[in-house]
């Protein structure tokens, strides 16, 4: 079963997906301030974005939807691409370490 969330009718729709890579990092939460609350008064109403910069990066910061940017097409691109890159590096390198690992087994 696919994990859905519900939306109010009322409340205007995230611009932002979870798990969305942005020019301000990726986004790993939200949250809504609905109008008429007293935290939508403090902080004016709508969606809160929770980013982390990188994956390697223990900062966290909070935004408004208009304080954030999309990656172009071509950004995302890049990043995606270079992502796989590096994965299939440590895949190699495994692979040569589970070449090591058999052949020292089967000369023992």
């Amino acid at each position: 079963m696919k994990p859905t969330i519900s939306i109010p009718q009322h409340w205007a729709y995230p611009r932002f997906t979870l798990e969305q890579r942005t020019e301000q990092g990726t986004i790993l939460g939200l949250y809504y301030y609905p109008f008429g609350t007293e935290l939508a008064e403090q902080f004016d109403d709508g969606w809160r974005y929770v980013l982390m910069p990188n994956k390697n990066s223990d900062e966290i910061s909070y935004l408004q939807e208009n304080q954030i940017q999309p990656l172009s097409p071509q950004e995302l691109f890049t990043q995606i691409t270079a992502e796989i890159e590096f994965y299939q590096s440590q895949i190699a390198i495994l692979q040569q370490q589970l070449v090591v690992i058999t052949r020292g087994s089967t000369n023992g």
